[in-house]
């Protein structure tokens, strides 16, 4: 279960760096602005949260929606350390509705992750 987390959080943050990565090249070699993309970030940051919970339910084949959860709560926990200990900022509150918002995310593709995983073992 704990390696089915792991794996849900490190999917999470690999995705987000080669995201980053992709929009850092689009903001220096195109005239894009950080405004024109923001709705674009934010659909890929939820993609990616419902990556991870989707691995960690599919790693762990059993209770999806937990494993989802706490693949996201881990996450919002190392992005909420980042950002308190190395930026000395709390939470604002649109940051916690999105932070919800990737609970919830996860949770749906931890769910899914589990029935995908149950239904390929099945049939085999």
């Amino acid at each position: 279960m704990v390696r089915a987390v792991l794996h849900g959080v490190i999917t999470i943050f690999i995705s987000a760096i080669i995201c980053s990565f992709i929009f850092a090249l689009l903001l220096k070699l195109t005239s894009y602005d950080e405004t024109s993309l923001r709705w674009v970030m934010h659909v890929l940051a939820f993609l990616s949260l419902f990556f991870g919970g989707l691995i960690a339910g599919g790693k762990g084949k059993v209770r999806g929606w937990l494993l989802g959860g706490a693949t996201s709560i881990i996450f919002t926990t190392i992005i909420f350390l980042f950002q308190f200990l190395g930026m000395n900022q709390m939470f604002s509150l649109e940051q916690w509705g999105y932070h919800a918002g990737f609970l919830i995310t996860a949770m749906v593709g931890g769910m899914i992750g589990v029935n995908v995983a149950t239904s390929k073992s099945r049939s085999a």
